[in-house]
């Protein structure tokens, strides 16, 4: 019998929302039907309406995390850039802004393939059309096949591991490493108008200019 009485109905995205948010909380044990219910204040049942099946509910959260998290990386690696050191600057702001990459996401989703095959076939799948973008990135600027996929995983592997060393380094700190990080990633020095254009995103992504 249901233990939640709540006349407040719960949409897709509620269900959703409260799904991913357990993921990246609990892990993947804790996505369970009655305690996202709990979680939203309202009847189990309600939940048929919008999944066949916690199965249901567990693609949608991949689907999610796809139309977000690697979309954001293949889309920034696309985009148009004069130069390799522009090209990299977009793949960082693709990267950097919560908006658009949920990094606690992404490791909430490689624990989850560690216990489920299935899972883990879609993260390789993932982890392979990324590092496919970002390697096409390098050789739209000339770079030689296997010096574009080389550098293009030391860049995707570097930065998730980056996020997965959980440094606490705020971003004020990190941004004066960024002509350095440039210059490792392409093996060319950026112009400073890109770095400075870089840093004035960022900058608005994470308000640091805002009063405190």
């Amino acid at each position: 019998m249901d233990t939640t009485t709540s006349n407040v109905k719960a949409t897709r995205d509620d269900w959703l929302n409260a799904a991913l948010d357990t993921l990246i909380a609990g892990g993947i044990e804790q996505v369970k039907i009655l305690t996202l219910a709990e979680r939203l204040n309202v009847s189990r049942s309600s939940f048929y309406w919008y999944f066949k099946s916690r199965d249901a509910l567990l693609d949608a959260l991949l689907d999610h995390w796809l139309s977000t998290n690697t979309k954001a990386i293949v889309d920034h690696a696309a985009l148009p850039a004069a130069t390799i050191t522009k090209a990299v600057c977009n793949v960082f702001v693709g990267f950097l802004d919560p908006a658009l990459f949920n990094n606690r996401l992404d490791f909430a989703i490689r624990d989850w393939s560690r216990r489920a095959p299935a899972v883990r076939e879609v993260l390789h799948r993932s982890d392979a059309q990324r590092i496919a973008a970002l390697t096409e990135m390098f050789q739209r600027f000339s770079y030689p096949a296997a010096d574009a996929i080389t550098r293009a995983r030391v860049l995707y592997y570097m930065q998730i591991g980056y996020f997965d060393a959980e440094l606490d380094e705020p971003i004020h700190e990190r941004m004066p490493f960024t002509p350095h990080y440039l210059l490792a990633f392409t093996g060319v020095r950026a112009p400073e108008t890109e770095v400075t254009a870089l840093d004035a995103k960022l900058a608005r992504i994470y308000r640091l200019n805002d009063p405190a």
